[in-house]
């Protein structure tokens, strides 16, 4: 009896050797950066207890520069299951505290063991990276490892959600994690990631940058759009997370969980009925009609900081999760670019693949012209949106309240890209292009003869937007399927989405598709 007891002891030492990870001096050293742990994040990030750890006691097999001296249990990642409000995640947590958090084979063993539990499973992965990279000593083995978790990013997409927290380092090949998955969330003054580090770039190309300027939180939220999220703090960046998945279903057969709503259907806002200016060149604030119209005005925004001039994220409608796209005429009038396509293609893709319907709210002037958008291949990234409208089989249903023009106005979910209900406000101007624009085309010859071509030119643009700048001449072709009085959209919306809850609707077969990347 006394041996099992003496076993047991020795068990109890190792878990408590282990949830050290590198030892007490490395954590107050993680600590004092104004860093948490790999296991007080996770602690933060699941229910109470709800915690199980796998691989606890893994050591990394490297007998190289002297390796085989240094070994600790765990291995720099700490990984298994927990809930979040109940529902099951896999997580992954590196630990800086041991060799910096560096990723080694039995490292990447480890990770690739919980996510492929998670898709055995169908619940999301979660990933909290703070690392400085691949293990050196390891050389080909530590590459190897990364190869292996993309693999499985790739496997997994679409098929359960991934969500990457940065909280620390993250650069070299240790990025391209991160960039596979749904959702990157950084920290500010604390995360980081680039493929090359300062130095490299000093090296090659002359030019002096700190890790900040090259691979921050700011930078990568508001120019390379790289992250969806830039936090102040670690405990935000958890808090996140939680409020992220409650949005979303665990797999990509489910749907996303119901919340008990108490914001009546059929609640009206007269402001809606005045909120659009009478100069079509005024804007007017987006986010505030998405915030009358979704429950409770609870948003959540996706890129917030990247291509302003679209806006994307999740609502909910009657209880049931939503995902927003709609154009903001107050940043460059509402226009797409290639950033704004870029990030609402993305977000249309994934609420596609996770069966979130689309609620599309559109004020578009057209494209934005220039060579420097033509240049940059506008025309292939336009596509992109296109291309994730026309391909996406959820319910789908698009409110147009002022401008809706020429190829913008296709790329908006409109009715031939399979748009389910498809409505109006009075307000909506549904045309090739704006009447100034138009009557220089179709009039240019008359204009020229005639003896005041701005008088004339004026009276042909106000015959054109009476004919053709409203829903009504849309609405009579039944591309619009209703024409909606604008403090009734909450309603219209519920009850369209309500009637599509059953929808089936399949693209055809095919080994995958041929998305103009």
């Amino acid at each position: 009896m006394s041996n099992q007891l003496d076993k047991v002891k020795d068990l109890i030492e190792q878990r408590t050797k282990a949830r050290l990870g590198g030892g007490e001096k490395a954590i107050e050293k993680q600590h004092s950066l104004g860093k948490r742990t790999a296991r007080e994040r996770i602690e933060m990030l699941v229910d109470e207890s709800s915690f199980e750890e796998l691989d606890m006691f893994v050591e990394h097999r490297c007998t190289n520069f002297g390796m085989e001296k240094k070994g600790f249990l765990g291995d720099g990642v700490v990984t298994g299951y927990g809930t979040i409000e109940g529902r099951l995640v896999y997580i992954f947590a590196q630990d800086f505290t041991v060799i910096g958090g560096s990723l080694s084979e039995t490292m990447a063993l480890k990770i690739c063991k919980v996510m492929d539990l998670s898709m055995k499973m169908g619940a999301p992965i979660i990933g909290l990276n703070d690392s400085g990279g691949a293990r050196i000593q390891e050389g080909i083995n530590a590459l190897a490892g990364y190869a292996e978790i993309f693999q499985r990013n790739i496997l997994a997409s679409g098929v359960v959600p991934q969500i990457s927290g940065i909280f620390g380092p993250c650069a070299g090949g240790a990025v391209y994690s991160p960039a596979l998955t749904d959702f990157t969330i950084m920290a500010k003054g604390m995360s980081y990631m680039f493929l090359t580090g300062p130095k490299v770039v000093k090296t090659v190309t002359g030019e002096d940058v700190t890790q900040e300027q090259l691979g921050g939180a700011s930078v990568h939220a508001s120019r390379s759009g790289v992250t969806h999220f830039a936090v102040d703090t670690e405990d935000e960046g958890i808090s996140l997370i939680r409020q992220l998945l409650s949005f979303l279903p665990q797999n990509n057969l489910e749907e996303a969980p119901m919340i008990k709503c108490d914001d009546p259907i059929d609640r009206i806002d007269d402001s809606l009925n005045e909120i659009i200016p009478d100069s079509p060149n005024k804007p007017y604030d987006m986010y505030e009609v998405i915030g009358t119209i979704i429950d409770s005005g609870e948003f959540l925004e996706v890129h917030s900081h990247y291509a302003p001039n679209i806006i994307v994220g999740f609502g909910r409608m009657n209880g049931s999760s939503v995902g927003i796209v709609a154009n903001q005429p107050k940043c460059l009038a509402g226009v797409l670019d290639i950033n704004a396509s870029r990030k609402a293609a993305r977000f249309v893709r994934f609420c596609d693949a996770f069966n979130i319907p689309i609620l599309t709210l559109v004020d578009v002037p057209g494209f934005l012209p220039g060579t420097g958008q033509e240049y940059g291949g506008v025309i292939v990234h336009g596509a992109k949106l296109l291309y994730a409208y026309g391909e996406a089989t959820v319910p789908k249903v698009t409110v147009t309240l002022r401008k809706s023009y020429g190829g913008a106005h296709i790329v908006m979910s409109c009715k031939q890209l399979r748009g389910d209900m498809n409505y109006a406000w009075p307000t909506a101007e549904i045309a090739v292009m704006g009447g100034a624009g138009a009557v220089e085309v179709l009039y240019a010859k008359e204009a020229r003869t005639s003896e005041d071509p701005a008088a004339f030119l004026k009276e042909k643009e106000a015959e054109y937007n009476k004919a053709f700048a409203n829903p009504f001449n849309a609405a009579k072709y039944g591309y619009i399927d209703d024409i909606i009085e604008p403090r009734n959209t909450r309603f219209r919306v519920i009850r369209a989405l309500q009637q599509l809850s059953t929808k089936k609707l399949t693209n055809p077969a095919k080994k995958h598709d041929n998305l103009p990347l």
